[in-house]
């Protein structure tokens, strides 16, 4: 069925008239058109649909993506986002700049990585309020991830369980106030002659930017295409974030960023994609079934994440427990499941 452009009167009054429009591949939760105005200008057209969500969740989606949309929007110098022309609420519909993408490029991370930094440093602490704390695990994931050590025979150091209940602490968000995208995966990040723009913020959300920055280290864990960067490009792009944001910021990037590795692990929703979160309990899945997302399956999500976790805590004096733990399951899946494979290298990301 062919989605008819939902512009009113009152977008044409005040965006122009549109001429021709081309429907965009897009999640089930939005429709995007590209349109051409009859000034002959582009924009890009995004509505956020139920999706098989409540109106209500549909109006909250579409209100978190305004809200960080114009938060983003007070970047200075090349900008980090689309701007907002123009909205329609009750029809959930928002005009946005077009952006011309340029495509692939084989050295994709430095610019991601910083323009991710500036997205970060956007907002300060009188902007509490203005988009929902970023939600993380909570002390439900500290309970399945224990409870899945103990399914696949793996013993618990005592000390662990105090271990996870601190990082909990830790983890809360409210001392933070980053401008976090809540879904910076590849296809969400275009590549501008101006350098990257994100795209897709209805998960915006107030934080740490190091929750996003471990992308790297820990595989994009909300991503179909989950990738693993090691070596020197690991180094590299985590030395722009640093660098951007101490430039920006005058500080140097608070937290811990072993923290926000060990917090996506022993997520369990963060091995499925969005319509299944909050469903079942996913770490207890593991022992019994793997499951596919993408190009790769949840144990060989899961096994990457122990790794990291485990070789950034060897000599960490909050999470050696921890990390111990995380060796020892690695070393388990990797011995019932023999033939699960690494992820794919950052080289192999798939472009849209």
């Amino acid at each position: 069925m062919v989605k008819r452009l939902p512009f009113d009167d009152a977008l044409r009054s005040s965006v122009g008239v549109p001429k021709r429009s081309r429907l965009l591949d897009s999640s089930p939760r939005s429709r995007v058109w590209r349109v051409r105005l009859a000034d002959r200008s582009l924009v890009i057209v995004k509505q956020i649909t139920d999706g098989g969500d409540t109106d209500a969740d549909a109006d909250t989606r579409f209100a978190r993506e305004v809200a960080g949309l114009r938060l983003a929007g007070r970047a200075t110098g090349p900008a980090v986002a689309p701007a907002v022309i123009a909205t329609d609420a009750p029809a959930r519909v928002m005009v946005l700049d077009h952006l011309h993408d340029l495509g692939r490029t084989d050295d994709w991370m430095p610019g991601y990585a910083e323009s991710l930094a500036r997205l970060h440093a956007l907002t300060e602490p009188g902007d509490a309020g203005a988009l929902p704390a970023w939600s993380g695990p909570t002390a439900a994931d500290v309970d399945s991830f224990l409870a899945l050590a103990r399914a696949l025979d793996v013993p618990v150091p005592p000390r662990a369980v105090e271990e996870l209940t601190a990082l909990l602490d830790r983890l809360d968000p409210a001392p933070h106030h980053a401008l976090l995208h809540g879904d910076p995966c590849p296809g969400n990040d275009l590549r501008t002659a101006e350098g990257v723009r994100f795209v897709d913020f209805e998960r915006a959300s107030l934080g740490n930017g190091l929750v996003e920055l471990a992308y790297f280290r820990i595989g994009f864990p909300t991503c179909w295409c989950a990738m693993s960067v090691t070596a020197a490009p690991l180094a590299e792009v985590e030395d722009v974030y640093r660098t951007t944001w101490r430039g920006l910021t005058g500080r140097e990037v608070p937290g811990d960023l072993a923290d926000a590795c060990a917090g996506w692990l022993i997520q369990g929703d963060a091995l499925v994609e969005r319509a299944h979160r909050g469903t079942v309990d996913q770490l207890a899945r593991v022992p019994a079934e793997d499951f596919a997302w993408g190009r790769v399956s949840a144990r060989e999500r899961l096994v990457h994440r122990l790794g990291v976790v485990a070789g950034m805590t060897r000599d960490h004096d909050r999470l050696h427990a921890v990390g111990r733990l995380s060796s020892a399951l690695a070393v388990r899946l990797l011995e019932r499941w023999p033939k699960l494979r690494p992820l794919p290298t950052h080289k192999a990301r798939p472009w849209f």
